[in-house]
């Protein structure tokens, strides 16, 4: 019995990696800088049609943070990974990249996308610094769901940041972008 439960950690460890590994060399998946811009652009025209007031809300942002594609796996230990542009006033200007890592009881694997509006230029410039931003820390965020986008009108925004997170396909047992780190990188 001593075997089995020194065994069992191993085992874990081990299938984590296998369901981690494609999150570990990203870069053999990223599409071009040209794809990119197009899929984020196709991804904002969609979001704007789905969410009421999210095409409002993008015409009151200082920039639009468009990431189209994020995979999320992991069995105790898991991660996540996408890439995406900054969007200010309709024009690219630049790549980043979306990475999280995370411990704990969750297992199974997950797609989804996202679009950050940033409100502020202190929250534009704090994005753009040399050591990327992590969401959580430093400027606020709100999540919008149909509870908060029923609230939200152009005058009552008051926050750093809102996050619309879509099309997620898969299975996980949980979604959250706290925790994330998102850094400027050069075209993929």
């Amino acid at each position: 019995m001593t075997l089995q439960r020194r065994a069992f950690p191993a085992m874990m460890l081990s299938a984590a990696t296998v369901l981690s590994t494609p999150l570990l060399a990203p870069a053999a998946h990223a599409a071009s800088g040209e794809d990119l811009q197009k899929q984020a652009q196709f991804t904002l025209k969609t979001l704007y049609k789905a969410r009421p007031g999210s095409e409002a809300l993008a015409q009151k942002a200082k920039a639009a943070l468009v990431f189209p594609n994020i995979i999320k796996a992991g069995l105790i230990f898991g991660g996540a990974y996408g890439e995406g542009v900054l969007l200010q006033n309709q024009v690219f200007a630049g790549y980043f990249n979306s990475v999280s890592a995370s411990f704990g009881l969750q297992a199974g694997a997950q797609s989804f996308g996202y679009v950050l509006f940033v409100m502020t230029d202190a929250a534009v410039e704090s994005l753009k610094g040399r050591d990327g931003w992590e969401l959580g820390v430093g400027p606020s965020i709100v999540v919008v769901d149909s509870g908060v986008a029923s609230k939200l009108s152009t005058t009552t925004l008051k926050d750093d940041v809102y996050a619309y997170i879509f099309d997620q396909s898969g299975m996980m047992a949980s979604l959250g972008l706290e925790g994330t780190k998102i850094s400027r990188i050069k075209q993929p």
